[in-house]
């Protein structure tokens, strides 16, 4: 059944073309995503579909009665609104039937409008849609129904709009970059819900295992032509490089892109598909793969960047809390060279102030930050760059550097850098003003990188970015030979550039993993699942089974933490480890730190041996 059918669009402004004679159709259960490189009319072709836009020629045809919710980059929430008020603030009748009942049970000495209420909901059938989009804003971490609209932050509202359209249930969704400013968790669930509902969808989105799980159709926008897909992004790899080598053989850059690209889709185990046998061989396999993962990568850009000395950055028991918030307390880590490593958590755990807090933007509670003194940052916020009237692109970027040297002599240019991430030459010189949101992250970017830092801090690099900066991104990264520290929730990002972890668990825990997110979720869903409260009992007249062995309260609290223990452990042996590598540690100081590390080795065998036992219980 077609619902929406888009015939012959095109959109210019002035000189610009961002797409011309364009047509497509939107079919009942379609979930098709909308790839094209920033600034080439992803938003506008949204805003023309949801019909708040027009097009320069064509039309568009929807299907009588069709039913469009549109979540675009800027909501139109009411700020004067309670979140509640928000929700029922809808033409939806079993909506109307649900505010009414609700009503109806803070005046419970009304009985007549009880009954009434109450018959209505009976039959509309609305008990079951009150459970549902009671779980979406559970899901999506929106519990205070009474907070004013206009005192949400940016994410809590991107993640309102997104709750009202599926409450909704409207009959074709149209989003825009629906994963920003949602957590992993948020994400991850989702994906799921969009995988098991029956929905018809529309989206621009740059999440690539989004596409990959979600998406039975990908339409493409490359270079003026209009491509279809069927299939999700793995399809459409291989089906854009076979269309690619067709077309312009000559065209290698795009070619090895997407075929690279592809080869990793290839090789990446999948997430979630089987338990674990054993949690300890799955840790110490997982940190096996890890450290090899790197040793696959070809370097193609030799980056000779400023020496790094022995001390990188330790971070000595530092602590911070925001009054009753607790972001870290205790933490202890010694960064060493080379190191690739990715935080995660829900949001509001303190990813982003962990990040000030090494960077020395906001002061800490106790605890001691050691920035070695060859160390040069290179950190990109979710900020953004300042745009000054009348500077060009080319201009922003001399500001801060001519060229970043690589090895045996040679350099890239700042315009040579702007090329690789996709500024043509005639692109380098229009004014900063013109440029998409997409680009202007990409531009700031460029800034942070041509300033050849040793030590680069990320904090959610991928958002706004179309999925081939992306590429050209992480291709960058996996050259970079210094130490990297990222924030992101783009787990295939994640996945391809980080050798381990650090999980904000909230409260100030802080756990280091020895993987990347794959290997994590992985690990995550083969531990034991905890033994529910409520149990329930049938009284039979058979001999009732002998009861399985449970831990005590004590022994439970103590499975609980050992892991982190063990990984603690590893850690601190590892460090000890690398110190035997300095030659310039004494023999006094070489005994010390050999009875120091079989201390903690027999320690670890103790753990281990003691989560062993503990965890046979578990499954007896």
């Amino acid at each position: 059944m077609n619902y929406l059918s888009v015939e012959n669009i095109s959109k210019s402004f002035g000189e610009l073309e961002l797409f011309s004679n364009i047509s497509f159709g939107i079919n009942k259960d379609q979930k098709i995503a909308f790839i094209a490189k920033n600034g080439t009319g992803k938003t506008s072709m949204l805003n023309i579909i949801a019909g708040l836009d027009s097009s320069d020629t064509g039309q568009i045809v929807n299907r009588k009665g069709l039913k469009i919710e549109y979540l675009s980059q800027e909501d139109s929430l009411n700020d004067a609104l309670t979140v509640e008020q928000t929700i029922f603030d809808s033409d939806n009748e079993t909506l109307k039937v649900i505010e009414q009942y609700e009503h109806a049970l803070l005046n419970p000495e009304d009985e007549k409008e009880y009954q009434r209420a109450f018959e209505k909901m009976e039959q509309l059938n609305a008990w079951d849609f009150e459970t549902q989009f009671k779980q979406i804003l559970f899901k999506l971490k929106l519990s205070d129904l009474s907070q004013k609209v206009g005192d949400l932050s940016g994410g809590q509202r991107k993640r309102l709009a997104l709750a009202l359209i599926l409450i909704h249930k409207p009959d074709l969704l149209i989003l825009d970059e629906p994963t920003n400013h949602l957590d992993l968790e948020m994400i991850e669930w989702l994906e799921s819900y969009f995988e098991k509902e029956k929905i018809t969808l529309f989206m621009v989105t740059h999440d690539r295992f989004f596409l990959e799980r979600v998406c039975n159709e990908i339409v493409e926008l490359d270079n003026g032509g209009f491509y279809t897909y069927k299939g999700n992004y793995s399809n459409y790899l291989q089906k854009k490089e076979e269309r690619i080598e067709i077309e312009q053989a000559t065209v290698s850059k795009a070619k090895n892109l997407f075929k690279k690209e592809l080869d990793w889709m290839r090789r990446q185990p999948k997430a979630r598909t089987t338990k674990s046998k054993s949690r300890i061989d799955d840790f110490y396999v997982i940190k096996e793969a890890a450290s090899k993962r790197r040793n696959d990568h070809k370097v193609q850009l030799e980056i000779d960047m400023e020496r790094m000395g022995t001390k990188i950055l330790e971070l000595h028991k530092i602590s911070k809390s925001f009054g009753d918030l607790k972001i870290l307390e205790n933490f202890e880590y010694n960064f060493l060279r080379g190191e690739r490593i990715g935080i995660i958590g829900k949001n509001g755990t303190g990813k982003s102030s962990f990040l000030k807090v090494i960077t020395q933007e906001i002061p800490l509670d106790s605890g001691k930050v050691v920035v070695g003194e060859t160390i040069k940052f290179g950190y990109y916020t979710q900020d953004g760059i300042e745009i000054k009237p009348g500077q060009k692109v080319i201009e922003v970027i001399k500001e801060y550097g001519e060229y970043i040297p690589l090895t045996k002599g040679r350099k890239i240019s700042a315009g040579q850098l702007l090329e690789r991430f996709l500024f043509s030459r005639k692109r380098q010189y229009d004014f900063v003003e013109k440029l998409s949101g997409g680009e202007r992250k990409r531009l700031f970017l460029c800034t942070v990188l041509i300033q050849n830092p040793n030590f680069l801090i990320l904090d959610e690099p991928t958002n706004d970015l179309d999925i081939i900066t992306l590429n050209v991104l992480e291709n960058f990264l996996l050259d970079f030979p210094g130490c990297l520290l990222v924030v992101s929730h783009d787990r295939y990002f994640m996945d391809k550039i980080v050798d381990h972890l650090f999980v904000f668990r909230g409260d100030g825990v802080v756990e280091d993993f020895p993987g990347n997110y794959s290997d994590f979720r992985a690990y995550e869903d083969s531990k034991p699942k905890e033994v529910t409260a409520v149990v329930k009992t049938i009284e039979t007249k058979e001999k009732p089974a002998t009861p399985k062995a449970k831990l005590s309260y004590k022994e439970k609290k103590e499975f609980d933490g050992i892991e982190s223990e063990i990984e603690k452990l590893n850690t601190e042996k590892s460090e000890i480890e690398a110190k035997f590598l300095d030659g310039s540690i004494s023999g006094d100081e070489i005994n010390e730190l050999s009875i120091k590390l079989q201390e903690i080795s027999n320690l670890i065998d103790k753990k281990e041996e003691r989560w062993f036992e503990l965890s046979s219980k578990l499954e007896e």
